[in-house]
Formats: structure tokens, C-alpha cells, sequence
């Protein structure tokens, strides 16, 4: 009886309803959304590293923090150094230049790259051709519209687009070595080395040896430096995403507030029969709250909805600066926390309702 009396209330007022659903739905997106970036752009940070093929990194911080790429402060000829230590078949440098974050620029030795890697996969041109070359990915040139032989310009300089590939190989955009280092006067500098080992057996030797031989350096193996791509190493992330949903509970609390106070005083008549008939100020309660947690529960669905056409807003016309996953082990979180913000939003007006005298009540206009 209290479930179909509920549906009846939200059915005979369907655009009080509607609306509410729809106003608890935008805070449940808001926080997918940020979640699902924040989650995106690391899963695709990971995949890029992954990419590289190599088996430990050097850095020159020993800090864990992934949106902390190292300055251009490591001598070049550490490179040469290190590959010959035993079982380090191979060593590459590179330098990481932010032009707009999440989005870096690096510097690489193509010869030494296409070793490490096996090379890009290119979808149109080919290799560097000149020290002012510059290689895209596929994400990077469908949203800015680029083709080859078209110049663009990044770090107050003018590049050729070389080459168009595929994406998932340490960087979004490659140029030499050399030019980036010339650019950021750091020439004979470079801001990280990343190694292949010859059998990963050897690799927790090859770094307690190079972390004992470069001692403030940060030396890594790739399993550590995938793990290290988590939102506890991103500064202030875990804060920002606390304060988004105390704005989504505020928010949710206030909507479902009003719409069951102005429902209660809609419904002061129908509370009188109610209680007239011998309904207890607990069914009263118990009616007004679970109207409250279908609302949102309906703005919770509603929210998980907006949030994949969320991503493929972002997919479609920022694919190379945002990516955005959909996490699914966030939608019990926030149904969680939107059904809490209801509950208690709803709990002053079922109160009031249920301090109501049904003679009152029926005598109201």
C-alpha cells in the first residue's frame, strides 16, 4: 500500500517530479564526471608509459607524483653511463615539456625510440625530416584539425607536422631531442632515462644497483611507476573531489527539501484523511521518505546516464587534452551519498507532516 500511494503521489505531479529527479541528477554527474576524468587521464598517462616498453626510469626527483614530470636537470651523458651497467641492454632520454596540462611535449632521440618501443605506427607521413619536425597523435591532430606538412605553433615555436600515428607510445606529441633541448637552454640535459632490461628477472637488481650508484635520483621499475599513476599521488585531487561532493549532498538536500516541503503542503488534506483513517505519524514519515529516495534514486540514474554522454562529449571534442573513464565502483559510492542527502532532506517536511492534526488538516484550504 505505502509503495503504491508513493508512485500515485509522483505520478499525479509529474513535473514537480521530473524536475527534482533532473536537479539531483546534475551533482550525480558533476561527481562522475570528475571521477571518471581524474581516472581517465591516469589509465591514459599508464597506457602511454606502458607503451615506452621499457623496463625501469630514472628520474631526476625521487618524488611519486605523477603530474610531477622531472626538469630537463639530468646530465645526457648519464645515458651512455648507465647502459653500460650489466643487463641494461638499452637506455633513452627524453625531456617532458608542459604546454598544457595534462598535455606534454617530448623530446626524443627517434633512433634510440624506435629501439625501445619497435617505433611509431604511422597513420600518415613518416619520420622526422628536419630538427623543426614535429610527430602527433591520432587524438592530437583530430582535435585541432591538423594534416600533415601543416605548421603549428607550440612553445613560441613553429613546427611542421611530420607524421600522424597512433597513439599509445609515451607522448601525444614528439619532436628531437635536440630542438627541445636548444629551446629550454638545457643543451647536454635531459629530464628522464628509461632502460631495458635483458631478462626481467634482473630488473629489482639493475635498480637497487642504480639507486645505490645515483643516490637523489629517483630510479624505478616500470611495475612501481605504473603503480605510482593513483589519485593519491595527484596533489590535492583527493580534497577537491571531497568538496564536489559536499556540493552534490548540499545540493541534493536542498532540492529534495523543497520539493517534499512544497509536497506536503500540497497534500495537507490528503495527510488529514490519512491520519483520519488511522495512519500513525510513522507511516506518515515512512510515506514522505521513501518519495524522497525514489527521487533520488531517479536522479542517480539520470546522473549515471548524463554521465556517458559526459564522456562522449569530451571523446568527441577534446580527446587529446581529457580522457574520461567511466568508473563504475563510483555509482553505488554516489548513490550512497545522493540517497543519504535525500533522506535527510526529506526528513524536516515528514516531520512536519507528521506533526499535522488530521482535524486541521481536513479543515484546510
Amino acid at each position: 500500500m505505502t509503495g503504491k500511494l508513493v508512485l500515485e503521489n509522483l505520478k499525479h505531479r509529474p513535473m514537480r517530479s521530473l524536475l527534482s529527479i533532473l536537479l539531483i541528477g546534475v551533482p550525480v554527474t558533476l561527481i562522475l564526471t570528475l571521477v571518471g576524468m581524474t581516472q581517465g587521464i591516469l589509465d591514459d598517462s599508464r597506457n602511454r608509459q606502458r607503451g615506452v616498453g621499457a623496463d625501469v626510469v630514472i628520474k631526476a626527483s625521487e618524488s611519486k607524483s605523477v603530474v610531477t614530470f622531472s626538469a630537463a636537470s639530468i646530465p645526457a651523458a648519464l645515458v651512455a653511463r648507465v647502459e653500460q651497467e650489466p643487463h641494461v641492454s638499452l637506455a633513452m632520454g627524453v625531456i617532458n615539456q608542459s604546454i598544457d596540462l595534462p598535455l606534454m611535449i617530448t623530446g626524443i632521440d627517434e633512433a634510440r625510440f624506435k629501439r625501445m618501443t619497435g617505433g611509431f605506427t604511422f597513420d600518415a607521413g613518416g619520420p622526422f625530416q628536419g630538427p623543426d619536425d614535429i610527430i602527433v597523435d591520432r587524438y592530437y591532430a583530430n582535435q585541432h584539425h591538423l594534416s600533415v606538412g601543416q605548421k603549428i605553433k607550440l612553445m613560441n615555436h613553429d613546427w611542421r607536422v611530420a607524421g600522424i600515428v597512433e597513439p599509445g607510445k609515451l607522448t601525444r606529441l614528439a619532436v628531437p631531442l635536440a630542438t627541445i633541448q636548444e629551446l629550454n637552454a638545457a643543451t647536454g640535459k635531459i629530464g628522464q632515462i628509461y632502460l631495458k632490461v635483458d631478462n626481467p628477472s634482473h630488473i629489482d637488481a639493475v635498480v637497487r644497483e642504480l639507486q645505490a650508484m645515483l643516490p637523489g635520483y629517483g630510479v624505478f621499475s616500470m611495475a612501481e611507476a605504473m603503480a605510482m599513476y593513483s589519485v593519491e599521488n595527484i596533489p590535492a585531487i583527493q580534497e577537491f573531489t571531497v568538496v564536489v561532493v559536499i556540493i552534490g549532498v548540499v545540493i541534493g538536500i536542498a532540492v529534495v527539501a523543497l520539493s517534499m516541503y512544497m509536497a506536503v503542503m500540497q497534500r495537507t488534506r490528503e495527510i488529514g484523511i490519512l491520519k483520519a483513517l488511522g495512519a500513525s505519524n510513522a507511516f506518515i514519515l515512512r510515506v514522505i521518505l521513501l518519495e524522497a529516495l525514489l527521487i533520488g534514486l531517479g536522479g542517480t540514474i539520470l546522473g549515471i546516464v548524463f554521465s556517458f554522454g559526459a564522456q562522449w562529449l569530451i571523446a568527441t571534442l577534446v580527446p587529446a587534452s581529457i580522457q574520461m573513464a567511466i568508473v563504475y565502483a563510483w555509482w553505488p559510492r554516489t548513490a550512497v551519498i545522493i540517497l543519504t542527502a535525500a533522506a535527510l532532506g526529506a526528513l524536516y517536511p515528514g516531520l512536519s507532516a507528521a506533526r499535522h492534526d488530521a482535524i486541521e488538516a481536513l479543515a484546510y484550504e
